[in-house]
């Protein structure tokens, strides 16, 4: 009895972690199957994701580029055809993000 104890035990602890370890953004640089690459578009309401700038622990970086945005983290910021909208918030984030000069992507 006491080694059934054990084990759930640790079969929680180890399905427990991985739920706080899973991150908003998946390894290959998507949110909910959108790129977080290419032509953005900053909205009011109703963006695709909900973004909240932070100076520490980001999702991700983004730096901001005026052509060619293919790498992650790499956003052209337009007015029109984007990929995808943002929506700066202060609260209730979908991903949380970290402008940057150099070195874009995942941290």
């Amino acid at each position: 009895m006491k080694k059934i104890a054990i084990l759930c035990l640790m079969m929680f602890i180890t399905m427990s972690t991985n739920v706080f370890a899973a991150g908003a953004i998946n390894k290959d640089g998507y949110y909910k199957n959108i790129r977080l690459a290419g032509k953005v578009k900053i909205v009011e309401n109703f963006g695709d994701i909900k973004v909240q700038v932070v100076t520490a622990f980001p999702d991700i970086k983004v730096k901001s580029v005026t052509s060619f945005p293919d790498e992650i983290g790499e956003w052209q910021f337009v007015d029109s055809f984007p990929d995808f909208t943002i929506q700066f918030v202060e609260a209730f984030p979908d991903i949380k993000v970290q402008f940057v000069e150099a070195f874009p992507g995942l941290p």
